[in-house]
């Protein structure tokens, strides 16, 4: 168990410590919301969550086989539904590993990496592409 305290700080913006850490985030309504864009929203970090999930399982595998995969990139773009309710309707994640497309451990660590805890927690009616783009 996680616990996380939070706070409306006012002017639409909030704020989150972590129990455990300490460590602490703000976000911000988007401009398209009301908001300032500032910070992260909270559907930025919820679709963000979905691309460091995976690079956090795919750093667990390869340390698991003693894979160096080296500086991992990635990217997130998260769309929002143009009908009512609002909501996230498309997270597109794009993951560059710095190996060779014929990396034996290729396919088992995007298998793994597409079975992070926050995809199987996202509602499926939320679209997900994922495209790997192994680069050596």
């Amino acid at each position: 168990m996680v616990e996380i305290e939070i706070s409306y700080d006012g002017n639409l913006r909030c704020s989150a410590k972590h129990g455990l850490s300490g460590a602490t985030i703000e976000t911000d309504a988007p401009i398209d919301n009301h908001g300032l864009g500032e910070a992260f929203s909270p559907t930025d970090l919820c679709a963000g969550s979905l691309g460091v999930c995976m690079l956090t399982i795919l750093g667990i595998v390869a340390k698991k086989y003693e894979v160096d995969v080296g500086n991992v990139k990635g990217r997130v773009i998260k769309e929002m539904s143009s009908d009512l309710p609002r909501r996230i309707a498309k997270i597109t994640v794009e993951i560059e590993v710095p190996l060779p497309d014929d990396h034996p451990k290729r396919e088992l660590i995007e298998k793994e990496a597409m079975s992070c805890p926050v995809h199987f927690s996202l509602h499926p009616d939320i679209k997900k592409e994922v495209s790997w783009n192994w680069i050596n």
